[in-house]
């Protein structure tokens, strides 16, 4: 079975809309996709109606989930961002309906901050156009500020746009401020759902926890760890793996497909059918659907 936990789609920063998420699974060859975007669970309805319309019951199954942003200790006297996706939680549980809509209003915010900053320097785009593009229920993020200066021919790709200008070091880059870890963890829990630190040795990326950090997440309640991901060579993978193993967490292997904003592909990474039955027989806030 080919199974893929980490994917996105417009409701976030990805470009297939949920259903287009669900057709590219299908085309791809896997039996199973999560729908993860952030901090939005506005996708679920449409990608779930794609999977009833499929006419082959069984064949295919939809896990409904999110990527949460939050702030970690870094275990050296600091504190990073981290990325938790959250599994088969309740939708409607109060405290993470409250919390999801603070961060994509700042997350809105945020990008059209930026856009305006952008614009007021003299690049050719439009903010409010970037901002009206938005589904109403999106975070908006910074890959929708990259995609706008592709189209403006200003940068080659949206890599490119990140690595002159929207990464954390870039001049146009501004902070957020994102859910505590524990906290997250806890409302997940109590919604039902599980969590698995997402691509959590992805030093390319920036600063990352340390072991010690993923140990105490591990007591906290974290259930799993993303160790098969593009952002992580197989010396990092081989270490994930032997502290997965130590500390019980469920280990996964995710593509973080989002559609041509990124070039790896949907199902390039990919997780074993146990630590999918793991996650589920942890949950009980939603339904695979199938």
């Amino acid at each position: 079975m080919l199974i893929d936990l980490h994917a996105h789609s417009t409701e976030s920063d990805g470009t297939d809309t949920p259903a287009e998420l669900v057709a590219t699974a299908v085309a791809a060859g896997l039996d199973a996709v999560a729908i993860t975007d952030h901090d939005t669970t506005a996708g679920w309805a449409e990608a779930e109606r794609a999977v009833r319309e499929l006419g082959r019951p069984g064949t295919f199954r939809l896990v409904p989930g999110a990527e949460l942003s939050c702030s970690s200790p870094d275990g050296r006297g600091g504190r990073v961002t981290v990325h938790l996706l959250a599994y088969l939680f309740n939708p409607s549980s109060p405290a993470l309906v409250r919390e999801q809509a603070r961060l994509r209003a700042e997350r809105r915010e945020r990008l059209h901050q930026m856009a305006h900053q952008m614009a007021s320097d003299g690049f050719p785009i439009d903010p409010e156009a970037i901002m009206a593009g938005l589904p109403p229920d999106s975070p908006g993020g910074r890959p929708h500020l990259a995609r706008a200066l592709v189209a403006a021919g200003t940068v080659a790709s949206v890599d490119e746009a990140f690595a002159k200008y929207l990464s954390s070091s870039g001049s146009y880059y501004l902070p957020r401020t994102d859910t505590p870890v524990h906290r997250a963890i806890d409302m997940i829990s109590e919604a039902g759902g599980a969590t698995v630190l997402a691509h959590p040795f992805a030093h390319k990326r920036g600063p990352v926890v340390n072991a010690e950090v993923v140990a105490e997440l591990a007591d906290h309640g974290l259930a799993g760890v993303e160790i098969d991901h593009p952002d992580h060579d197989e010396p990092t993978r081989a270490k994930l793996r032997e502290l997965s193993a130590e500390l019980d967490l469920v280990p996964t292997g995710s593509s973080d497909y989002h559609g041509t904003n990124k070039t790896i592909r949907i199902g390039q990474e990919t997780t074993d059918p146990d630590s999918l039955e793991r996650i589920i027989a942890r949950c009980t806030g939603s339904k695979v659907i199938s």
